[in-house]
């Protein structure tokens, strides 16, 4: 490891909770199939037929995030460390970041599910189990709620609840949060904790986020995200400088299929 002081790395969790996909496809196809209604009836040998409607639905790459800096000759030679792999690295984690932003904020901004906390939101601790229990009862009951993977996005200062809730909570669950700190789970919700500010009202390439105040809770891998072919960078020389210049680029898109969408809360702290 280099000598170089690095700025503290922000938790990335898109990939945890997505189904990711780094095919060299710019538009990924799901057509779906809209549900048509059972009829339950007396005994009768006879019935109604109704159209079958097919919708398609589709997952558009159309947003780019790139970072980039210029490495002198003289810095290389005149450093005790590898500058350059230093700073492509730094680089490819900056744009790697904003990428995990940019498909947090997107699949938010999709979800359909919708819940207000109580007042106080998770920095109260006598809301958690009350916040937990009413997220839980939104997928319940579909095939892929609650025997699945249901997970919950909060910011850091969202903490403060929760640690107080667990170190209150049962025995066993009580030990096990004073010993070791915050638990991963909660009434068997994986919890994903991100840095304040992740959720934000602003412009994030085509997307207009408006997510400030606002978390996520969601079933993992029913939300897909494509990054063709990953992170990528280069290093070129530059006229007129000596060195490299380095960059990192990737390209980026996010979705949550139209039937899956009632699996995802917005959640609006109150």
């Amino acid at each position: 490891m280099s000598n170089l002081q690095q700025a503290l790395r922000n938790a990335l969790v898109a990939e945890a909770i997505c189904k990711v996909d780094r095919t060299d496809l710019k538009t990924i196809e799901n057509p779906y199939i809209t549900a048509t209604t059972a009829t339950i009836q007396a005994v009768a040998g006879t019935y109604s037929v109704s159209a079958m409607t097919v919708t398609d639905d589709a997952l558009s790459v159309a947003d780019e995030v790139v970072d980039a800096t210029h490495v002198f000759d003289f810095e290389m030679k005149t450093a005790n460390f590898n500058l350059m792999a230093d700073f492509l690295d730094e680089l490819i984690y900056r744009v790697s970041h904003k990428i995990d932003q940019f498909v947090l904020n997107k699949i938010l901004d999709v979800a359909t599910g919708a819940y207000t906390t109580p007042a106080g939101g998770f920095t109260t601790a006598a809301n958690i189990a009350v916040i937990c229990a009413n997220l839980l009862s939104k997928v319940a009951g579909y095939q892929s709620g609650l025997a699945s993977e249901p997970f919950l996005v909060i910011e850091s200062t969202d903490l403060v609840g929760f640690a107080q809730a667990q170190v209150a909570s049962g025995f066993a669950y009580a030990d096990a949060a004073l010993n070791n700190g915050f638990q991963g789970r909660y009434m068997g919700i994986k919890i994903y904790v991100i840095r304040t500010g992740t959720f934000v009202t602003a412009t994030l390439g085509t997307l207009t986020a408006t997510n400030s105040g606002h978390r996520l809770f969601g079933i993992e891998g029913m939300a897909l995200y494509a990054s063709p072919r990953g992170v990528s960078y280069e290093e070129k020389g530059v006229t007129g400088k000596t060195g490299k210049e380095v960059v990192a680029y990737g390209l980026v898109g996010a979705t949550i299929w139209t039937p899956l969408r009632d699996l995802f809360v917005d959640i609006t702290l109150a």
